[in-house]
């Protein structure tokens, strides 16, 4: 049987992405997406609700994201969901997910900030782990 595991997503950049170099010379790029839908409720409210999601882009993507993309930003991000385990400070087994892209288009001004979208950075989690070849990474 086929398997798929492909993402899509268009929002917008919670922070300007952490730029980050492995021992070979690899270009990482490390930003988070919010996308936001909204909904009205049986009772006639209407809702916003936002998620964020990691973004990993890696050599040429990873530099034309830390050159060209900052907070607020609206982009368009596709690629594959990929989950990595690795071992905090304290030396507890720590999981995430994120989205490894392979193609992203950015949408609205140049200027910076696309169209609406949001919720505030504050809302996603803190931590950004390394990449696939997260042993190479001289940051972690």
């Amino acid at each position: 049987m086929a398997s798929l595991n492909k993402v899509m997503i268009i929002g917008n950049l919670g922070a300007d992405p952490e730029m980050r170099f492995t021992a070979n010379g690899d270009a990482v790029a490390n930003f988070r997406v919010a996308a936001s839908r909204r909904y009205t409720t049986r009772d006639g409210e209407q809702r916003e609700q936002t998620e964020w999601f990691r973004v990993v882009c890696w050599r040429r993507l990873a530099e034309i994201a830390g050159q060209y993309l900052q907070k607020g930003r609206q982009v368009y991000i596709e690629g594959r969901l990929e989950t990595r385990q690795w071992e905090d400070r304290d030396g507890n087994t720590r999981y995430t997910t994120e989205v490894v892209a392979n193609e992203m288009v950015m949408l609205g001004s140049r200027g910076g900030g696309g169209g609406g979208g949001g919720g505030d950075w504050d809302d996603g989690p803190s931590e950004f782990g390394g990449g696939p070849d997260a042993g190479d990474l001289p940051f972690e």
